[in-house]
Parts: structure tokens; sequence; C-alpha cells
């Protein structure tokens, strides 16, 4: 299913598993069930035996297929792949992941027509987009993956920074919004700061002003549903079209929300990644 070429001197099996890619025990287990890890020749790997620098492990287990119904043809365009990832630019409007059976055409959608036409089976998004936000979405392509890259959004190690224009002139160029998040209890889509909410941290700059706005660079420290244009609202400055946070219309009666950046060091290759959406 991939490959893995190791970094460092004396490392085992299990050190790698359980240490440097702290995977629980769950998936650990179902590992050494199924022989799973072989060297490069096919020979059973000794998950006790240190290992020289360079050596190839191959990871060949069987996951239970990803339940997306693919769409005839990918119409989302991907802006990175490897053995291990795909990172895709979701188009405005499109949802994330499908809500109910009646949902296929939303970005997974698009992306397991992408991985079947490759013979895989199994894609799930590491995080998601409003579907009125466009931009980068991070999907994971095996199980490990996604329960590695689902750990680096909990501890912040993948930066996710995201575009907007909202109403007005913030007062400083740079700042933090550490204000909770949760549900309004008149309004069965609309989040609010809230005391009883849950922990949500905001850092924003300033990149460009107007007359009667500014745009805004934002990097997200969590991920809460609505977290910037509630943070944003919150602040006064609510992103132009947002209505649902009492931003004035625009003429498309949309919002501009763009995840523009991914940055994460890859667990598997060691490379500094860093994808920019256009």
């Amino acid at each position: 299913m991939f490959t893995y070429t190791v970094q460092q001197e004396g490392l085992t099996i299990e050190q790698l598993l359980r240490e440097n890619w702290r995977l629980g025990k769950k998936i650990v287990h179902e590992l050494r069930m199924a022989k799973a890890i072989t060297l490069q020749d096919g020979t059973p790997a000794i998950w006790k035996e240190p290992l020289a620098i360079g050596t190839l492990l191959k990871f060949d287990f069987t996951s239970s297929p990803s339940s997306y119904q693919p769409v005839a043809q990918c119409e989302v365009t991907i802006r990175y792949e490897d053995e291990h990832c795909l990172i895709v630019s979701k188009p405005k409007g499109m949802s994330t992941h499908p809500n109910d059976a009646n949902d296929t055409d939303t970005c997974m959608n698009h992306v397991m027509a992408h991985i079947k036409q490759n013979g895989g089976s199994y894609a799930e998004h590491v995080h998601r987009l409003d579907q009125g936000t466009k931009g980068l979405l991070l999907v994971a392509k095996h199980p490990i993956a996604k329960s590695i890259f689902d750990r680096m959004i909990e501890e912040k190690t993948i930066i996710r920074k995201y575009a907007a224009e909202v109403q007005g002139n913030l007062r400083t160029d740079t700042g933090v919004i550490n204000e909770p998040i949760g549900k309004d209890r008149h309004h069965n889509t609309r989040r609010v700061v809230s005391t009883s909410g849950q922990h949500a941290v905001t850092h924003y700059e300033v990149v460009q002003r107007f007359k009667n706005s500014c745009i805004v660079h934002v990097v997200l420290e969590t991920g809460r549903t609505h977290q910037i244009r509630v943070h944003m609202a919150h602040l006064g400055h609510p992103i132009i079209g947002d209505t649902l946070y009492n931003a004035r219309q625009t003429a498309t009666n949309d919002y501009e929300l763009h995840a523009i950046q991914l940055e994460f060091h890859h667990p598997f290759t060691h490379e500094h990644i860093i994808i920019i959406d256009k």
C-alpha cells in the first residue's frame, strides 16, 4: 500500500509505530496480526530488530474502503499528491463531504473518483471547509496517514492560512482572537462566541487596507465550525457578504473566504510541505 524509508539509525519498527508515529494500540495490533510490514525483498520484518538508515519498509494491509460514492469524473483540482495524502482545491459552493445519502456531488465524492481511477479505495478528509469557503483541503490516502494527520491537527503542527476581505478597518495590524465558540440557541446554523462554547483561537494579520474594508490573512490554531466567520464578526468586522453574521450583502449574495495555504512537516517523507492555492 505504501513504502517508508528509515531515517534514523537503529530504529525498530516497534519504535517507529509507537514512538515516532504514536499510533494507537488497535492499529498497531492490526498491523502486527496482518504481518503487514515487510522488507524490500518481501521478507517479513522483525519488529524489535534495529534497522539501518535507508532501509525500505513496505506496508501492505487491507483497510475498510471509504463510503463516498465516486462521481463519473473528478473535477476538483489536485494541488499535491503522494502515496500518503493529497491536497485538493475545493471550489466555493461545494460541501466537503456528504451529509446524507442523496448528497453525492461533494468534494470527497470527486476525490474518490480520482482514488478509484488510480486503483485505490480509501480517502478521508483530515479537516473540513465550509460550503461557501474555497481552497485547500488535506485528504489522507490510508488509515495510518489519517491517524497521524489527525494528531497533527490536534497538536497544531499543520498550519492552515486563509484570506478574507472584512468590513471596516481593524485597529491593529495583527492580533489573536481567543474566544470560545458554541451553537446559537436561536438559529440552527449560526455559531456564536459563548462562555460555554469550545476553545477557539484565531490569529490574523492585515495585509491590505481600503477605505471601507481590509484584506486579512488568518491562521487557525483550532478548527471550530465557522470559526473565522464568528471571530471576525465578534470583532465587529464580519467577512463582506457573510449575511449569516450580519455583514452587508454583495451582488453575488456570497462571501469570500479562501483557504490559501497548507504547511506541515511530512511525517513519512520528512519534507517541509508548503502548498499555496491560487
